[in-house]
C-alpha cells in the first residue's frame, strides 16, 4: 500500500542551524531516503521551498481567491513529502519514525493513497 508522508517542521528551527549543521542533517536525509529506496519503501520524495513562497488558492461561490503563503498560519510549515510502499500504516509509520528530520521537532502526517482513485485516473491517460 501506498501512503503519502507529510513533513512539518518550524522553518526557523531549521533556518537556526548553522550551515554545517544543516548540510549534515541534509545528508543524513538523504541516506536515509536512499535506503528507503534501496530497500523498495521510498517511491518519491521531493523538499519544499520556504512557505513564503507559496500561494494559496481558495474557491468561494465558484471564484478562485488567490492569497500569498500557506492557507494556515500555524508555527509549523509543510517542508517536504514522500510518497512511501509500505504492508500497512503501522509499517509506514515505524519507517518514518526513523527520518532523521525528526530531530528538528514537527509532526508528520502518514496517510494513504485513494489508489482506486488513482489507477482510474491513470487508465484515462
Amino acid at each position: 500500500m501506498k501512503y503519502l508522508c507529510l513533513g512539518y517542521h518550524e522553518e526557523r528551527a531549521w533556518n537556526s542551524l548553522s550551515p554545517e549543521e544543516r548540510d549534515d542533517l541534509l545528508a543524513e536525509c538523504i541516506a536515509y531516503s536512499d535506503v528507503l529506496r534501496k530497500n523498495g519503501h521510498c517511491i518519491d520524495c521531493q523538499a519544499l521551498q520556504p512557505a513564503s513562497t507559496a500561494a494559496t488558492i481558495r474557491f468561494e461561490s465558484g471564484k478562485a481567491l488567490i492569497t500569498d503563503g500557506p492557507f494556515a498560519e500555524t508555527k509549523e510549515q509543510l517542508g517536504g513529502i514522500m510518497v512511501l510502499e509500505a504492508s500497512d500504516l503501522n509499517h509506514a509509520i515505524q519507517l518514518m519514525s526513523q527520518n532523521p528530520c525528526r530531530r528538528l521537532g514537527g509532526s508528520m502526517e502518514i496517510r494513504p493513497l485513494n489508489e482506486v482513485i488513482n489507477h482510474a485516473v491513470e487508465g484515462k491517460k
